[in-house]
């Protein structure tokens, strides 16, 4: 029934964002025209969280958080320091559009 997901995130600066996903973290894509890429994503999970307000997160998942800090570093992309959430090891990264999104490495069961 379902095949697929499709996010979105929305940047003041999109251009230098899909830059980014393009050149740092070497995304596969395709120009759908005009230079509006749309990028493969990796395997994705999802889960329900209850809370009193309803919203949603997207984080990206990694195998090793210490060298992808690192590697961002290397870059010039800011990292938050890392934390131990318990289901995971997690880092916010800020955008060069100047969002902020989530990284985490999985200390749980995947799917």
């Amino acid at each position: 029934m379902i095949t697929g997901a499709h996010h979105m995130i929305y940047s003041k600066d999109a251009d230098k964002d899909r830059d980014f996903f393009r050149d740092v973290l070497k995304m596969d894509n395709i120009d759908s025209g005009g230079g509006w890429l749309i990028f493969k994503l990796p395997p994705s999970e999802m889960a329900f969280h209850p809370s009193e307000k309803e919203y949603h997160e997207l984080y990206l998942i990694c195998d090793d958080i210490k060298q992808f800090v690192a590697e961002m570093k290397k870059n010039n992309i800011k990292c938050t320091e890392i934390k131990d959430e318990g289901w995971g090891l997690a880092t916010v990264i800020t955008l060069p559009g100047g969002s902020d999104l989530g990284i985490y490495q999985p200390q749980h069961s995947r799917p």
